[in-house]
This record gives C-alpha cells, structure tokens and sequence, in this order.
C-alpha cells in the first residue's frame, strides 16, 4: 500500500482582529438596551434580564484573547452583530473560494507544486456557502486544476476527515496529490447576542498538500503514520439552519437557526472522549505517550485541551508539547488544529512524532498520527 505524506500547509488571516475588550463593549452596549426595552417586563418578573459580559471571563472560561473575522464593523454595530458580506453575482468568486486560494497559493509554493500538479479538492469545512455547486469545485475552478473536487462536512473535526479521505485516495491509488481546504467562516453562524458564546469563533482559511510518498523528497513533510476517525450522535452542539427551515410548519427562531452548545456537557463528554481516542490509536501503532512530540488540538477551549493532553501524556503538557494558537484566533472550527500544526510542526526533527486531531459537533472526533520525514 502506498504511504501517503502530508507535505505542505498554507495559512490565510483576514487582515482585520477584535480583542475581547471590543466585542465586550460591543455586547455590553446590547444588553443595556434590551435591558432598557423591556424594563415594564423585567420589573415584573416577566422576562428575564441579560447580563453584561467581560473580558476577564472570556479568557478564563476559553483562553481567547480576539479573533480574526472578515467584517468587523458589522460584528461590533450593536444594532447588527454579524458580519456584512457583500451579496455576490453567480459569476463572481464566492468568499470562502477567495480564502481557500489565498491558504492554497502558500501551500503550493512550499511544496514547489502548481494547479498542474494537483488530482483532488477537498473542502473540508464546519459551513458551505450553497448546496451546490461543491464549493470544491469553484476552488477547482478557480485553481485551474485537478480532475475532481468535493465538499465534506463534519464541523470542526473535518480537516481530520478530509485528511484520511485524501490519505485514502493515495492509499488506493485514485489519486497522488489531494488538496485538502478549510475555509471557515465561523463568525456569520455564530450568535452574538448570546453571552455563553458570543466570543467564541474567528474566521480564517488553511489549506494542506497530501501526496504519495513516491513523489516528494525524502526529508520533505511527515509522513501520515495512521489516521483514526469517530463519531457519536449528540445535540449538545447544533446548528438548525437548513434548507427545510422555509418549510416547516412552526418557524425556527434566529438563534434556533444560529450556533448553539451545552458548553459544561461538550466539556464533560468531548474531552475524555478524545483523549481516549488518541491513546489507543497510538497503541494501535505500537507507540506510546513518550513517543509523541507534540499535539496539535483543535482549538475548542483551551482548559478542554489541558485536561485531553494531560490524560494523553499521563502529566499536564509542556507549552512546547500542546502549543495553542487561541490567544491570537480564538476557535477557527475545522482549521484550528491545522493552523497550529503550520506554526509549530517545522522544529521537529526527522523521525519524532506528532498526533493532530480535530473534534466536535456530532460528537466527531479524528486523529492523525504523523512522523516527521
């Protein structure tokens, strides 16, 4: 069977970033108005008040410190709180197709690859812009490369997903050189009227280059030692946005349609979940936790992340083995876990070993197990 090498990642940031402190005052202003709307109701006990939010709290309870998002005047207007994208023509480049070249174009020249080069395109992402066209074909399009290109959907574990898939192909032989992209909007689901999670996700774009090993030099990327994917049913993360929502006989409110968690039983159930995942698919490999260099986790919350490395690693993780990226992107969904492996994967040396994972709303979980080359 061929082995397949992850060779090459790209990485695009919009350029504009709200600190805590921004979408705070942001919130604040909200909550003071509504506050103010319904104070008859308030005073009677009819409805409830909203209460303010902190920057303090946002970092205690996440580890994110801002974000970057593609429209920050729309977010931050107390009277709109999403982003404002303009409305583009069918003959127009969507957004996240924009994205995804911007992540590819890096990508590609760090491997010294073209769109010639290239067989496959996955998106792999939390949010698609349509039903169809695959928006991996408009990226294929717009590459000017590749014979095939498809969509794939797991919310924040689908760059794992989209990894064995593409490991896969070059496993089987359908294909040698996968494309995999993340282009992630995260902030036009997100509700920003809702404290719990109203400073949760950024936006951002990552792409990586899966290749057979026959094709690239032999101290070139990591080498994709195994991949591990699972699943299990849950509500506790949910998003009711669809296309059957203009039918249905009782209409979904706004927030329905909008990001929403049970934050304290995602914690209790997706932490030891993955870990465990982890730690057995390194046993399925014959390695263990002192085989392992590094993790690069996805950036759901940063104390979920101490608690899945200390129970992988048998010890709390040094910075150096868990890096985090949340301070400066908050959660980037699916691309998280890729952009800390792009920042912190090039110090390893050849042979030592490093396990991505990406997890989620499903609950879906993945792990890589790669070896530096």
């Amino acid at each position: 069977m061929k082995q397949a090498v992850l060779s090459a990642t790209g990485l695009y940031t919009p350029p504009e970033s709200i600190s805590n402190d921004e979408l705070v005052a942001s919130f604040n202003t909200y909550v003071d108005r509504y506050n103010e709307t319904h104070a008859a109701e308030i005073a009677a006990g009819e409805r409830a008040p909203l209460s303010h939010s902190s920057a303090e709290f946002i970092t205690k309870a996440s580890g994110i410190e801002s974000r970057y998002v593609v429209d920050k005047a729309g977010i931050l207007d107390p009277d709109t709180m999403h982003p404002r994208i303009r409305t583009r023509g069918n003959d127009e480049p969507s957004l996240q197709c924009e994205m995804a070249m911007a992540a590819i174009e890096p990508c590609l020249a760090a491997a010294g690859r073209t769109a010639a080069d290239i067989d496959a395109v996955l998106v792999a992402c939390s949010n698609l812009p349509r039903p169809y066209p695959a928006l991996a074909v408009e990226v294929q399009s717009a590459l000017g490369g590749g014979a095939f290109g498809f969509d794939l959907n797991v919310a924040c574990a689908s760059a794992a997903f989209g990894i064995q898939t593409a490991a896969d192909m070059i496993r089987s032989g359908s294909a040698r050189r996968v494309l995999m992209v993340n282009p992630e909007i995260c902030t036009a689901h997100l509700n920003f009227r809702d404290r719990d999670s109203h400073f949760i996700f950024g936006d951002v774009c990552t792409a990586a280059l899966i290749e057979d090993a026959d094709d690239v030099a032999p101290s070139q990327g990591f080498d994709i030692v195994g991949t591990h994917l699972q699943t299990q049913f849950s509500n506790n993360i949910r998003n009711n946005f669809g296309f059957l929502n203009r039918t249905e006989t009782q209409p979904r409110t706004d927030a329905d349609r909008l990001f929403v968690q049970n934050g304290r039983k995602v914690f209790k159930d997706v932490g030891p979940m993955v870990a465990e995942m982890i730690v057995d698919h390194l046993g399925a490999h014959a390695l263990t936790a002192a085989d392992v260099r590094r993790l690069w986790l996805h950036q759901a919350n940063i104390n979920m992340n101490t608690l899945i490395a200390k129970r992988v690693l048998g010890r709390p993780a040094t910075a150096a083995e868990m890096p985090s990226v949340f301070a400066e992107y908050g959660n980037t969904s699916s691309a998280s876990p890729v952009i800390v492996f792009h920042q912190y994967a090039g110090d390893l040396a050849p042979g030592e070993i490093g396990v991505m994972s990406g997890f989620g709303a499903g609950y879906s979980a993945g792990s890589v197990i790669l070896r530096r080359r």
